[in-house]
């Protein structure tokens, strides 16, 4: 076997990230995201069927702005999971695999995630009697 000094695969060195790689990385991100916030939610419900000094404690949990951050990114996940999600639903039937097409559908998941999620939570707010 001959040596060489070049690189067996590409490298990130050599190529420029483009959307659709950071979407896939994020893809998978907020796949995780969504399993680990599933822990917090499981909390919760235990939390409410413990009684209701652990529930209190949950509640404070989730009140805090820590937790309201975290339920904020959750939130965010779960719309950028479906989002996504329905893309490759595309991609699994051969449709939008065009480059320019690829991009714009990308940037039309971003999109949805943030105004999906802003728009719940803005509806939530106003449900629970905010101004």
């Amino acid at each position: 076997m001959s040596s060489s000094n070049r690189p067996l695969s590409p490298h990130l060195q050599v190529y420029r990230p483009q959307i659709t790689t950071m979407l896939s990385i994020l893809h998978r991100i907020t796949g995780i995201a969504l399993a680990v916030g599933t822990l917090l939610l499981i909390y919760w419900l235990a939390a409410a069927a413990s009684g209701p000094t652990a529930f209190a404690t949950a509640q404070e949990l989730v009140g805090s702005i820590f937790g309201r951050l975290l339920l904020f990114g959750w939130t965010f996940a779960l719309f950028y999971h479906l989002s996504n999600g329905i893309r490759h639903l595309f991609w699994d039937a051969g449709l939008g695999f065009e480059m320019q097409t690829a991009e714009r559908s990308g940037w039309a998941v971003v999109a949805a995630s943030v105004v999906l999620t802003v728009l719940s939570w803005v509806l939530g707010y106003m449900s629970m009697g905010g101004a």
